[in-house]
């Protein structure tokens, strides 16, 4: 593959992770692996590895506050992380499926008869109770909310300096770019892959 288009290829890929412009749409950061919800451990990407977050929890907590709809749900745990988790589809509505089994919560239409809204059931208060002391969302340390922000600050600014690099550099220039550029991938993926 010519030079050029290597550019254009690793251009459009740490677009599409998420270090390009315009600025990262909120969501679950791509990185570190771990349970956050999204089916793996993005769902799936959370603190400490090993430790699934509890969404039945957070589910309880939330609907303490007022009814809500799965997506909503899914919003307000995505906003009181910080990005840091967002639970997918995959994890809330099974979820509030497995509740609204036991019990524990109840389900009605909007009067639109759109999205359903659920609300916790006389039975599900005293554990909605105790989930909403201590809310799942609370392990989320602001300490780990913020080095996600500077990771991903970083990562634009990188982005940004090899913007300028392709604009305005060298030919000699670019390809040392897209070296380092290269490597630093390799240097990624390789933490991946440490044992813990």
């Amino acid at each position: 593959m010519g030079f050029h288009r290597r550019m254009h290829a690793m251009h459009d890929e740490m677009r599409r992770r998420g270090f390009g412009f315009p600025p990262v749409p909120p969501g679950p950061p791509p990185f570190p692996p771990g349970p956050h919800g999204h089916g793996h451990g993005r769902g799936g990407r959370g603190r400490g590895r090993g430790r699934r977050p509890n969404v039945r929890g957070a589910v309880l907590a939330l609907l303490t506050e007022r009814p809500m709809h799965g997506y909503e749900m899914i919003q307000e745990i995505d906003s009181r992380t910080g990005g840091a988790w967002r639970p997918s589809p995959g994890s809330i509505y099974p979820t509030l499926q497995l509740l609204e089994d036991e019990g524990v919560i109840t389900a009605a239409a909007d009067s639109d008869g759109g999205r359903k809204r659920f609300t916790l059931t006389e039975q599900g208060r005293e554990e909605a109770a105790g989930a909403a002391q201590t809310p799942p969302w609370a392990q989320f340390a602001e300490t780990t909310v913020n080095s996600w922000h500077d990771i991903r600050d970083a990562g634009q600014q990188a982005m940004h300096a090899l913007r300028q690099v392709m604009m305005t550099g060298t030919d000699d220039q670019r390809e040392r770019a897209a070296q380092v550029l290269d490597e630093t991938r390799r240097k990624l993926y390789a933490i991946l892959a440490e044992s813990e």
